[in-house]
């Protein structure tokens, strides 16, 4: 596992109006499990490329016995990378959220939402951890980010300042929490992680740290 920081002076996004603006008001301590090079790494089996990619579950459908070896091996990396987080971070306890798949819940098939699941009986799991994984839910359709350079990403505007609240509902739980935030990948620029981050603080969470399993080589 990685450490790094989320710049606020570099997430500048569009903003649905016109022109740009910061999407995060503040740095952002971060972590990643491992570098993502993309290319035809999701081809191969037990990078993190393929790993994300079969969670996934949308260019290619899987098997279950290939889903439940990666539930396997996401568990194994969750139960190391996650209480090293909860100690540095210094905190007592952490909310775990998760960022939503970019189309509405209700469009996907169980087997399509096992990254959410496998981390939220990791968090039921840990010591220090409460289950916030369905704090941050999808109502609208966003584009799909990792699609859409092929014209494949479906209905919804890519990512724009404020987007997390406009297409998702936001628990009241997560007011007055310390949050660790969680997505498959980061990717500087795309700004779906910093929107939705924001979008925490906005709402009351009384910090966010970030964690990824993936972070791509591009984005140092």
């Amino acid at each position: 596992m990685e450490q790094f920081v989320i710049q606020s002076r570099t997430s500048l996004c569009r903003k649905r109006e016109g022109g740009v603006e910061k999407a995060l008001k503040q740095d952002i301590i971060a972590f990643y499990h491992g570098d993502y090079q993309g290319g035809g790494n999701w081809r191969v089996p037990s990078t993190i490329e393929n790993l994300i990619c079969t969670f996934k579950n949308d260019i290619t459908t899987y098997p279950q016995q290939t889903l439940n070896n990666a539930i396997n091996k996401l568990t194994q990396i969750l139960k190391v990378d996650l209480p090293e987080i909860l100690r540095l971070s210094g905190k007592q306890n952490l909310r775990v959220c998760v960022i939503p798949r970019s189309k509405r819940e209700n469009s996907y098939r169980c087997n399509q939402l096992y990254l959410r699941a496998t981390i939220q009986l990791v968090t039921q799991q840990l010591n220090g951890f409460i289950d916030g994984t369905h704090d941050i839910i999808r109502h609208t359709d966003t584009a799909t980010t990792h699609l859409a350079r092929s014209g494949h990403g479906g209905a919804g505007e890519l990512p724009y300042v404020g987007i997390t609240k406009d297409t998702c509902n936001i628990s009241d739980d997560v007011i007055g929490q310390d949050i660790l935030l969680i997505d498959d990948l980061y990717t500087k620029t795309v700004n779906i992680d910093e929107d939705c981050i924001q979008a925490l603080l906005d709402k009351g969470a009384r910090s966010v740290i970030f964690y990824s399993i993936g972070k791509t080589l591009s984005s140092f």
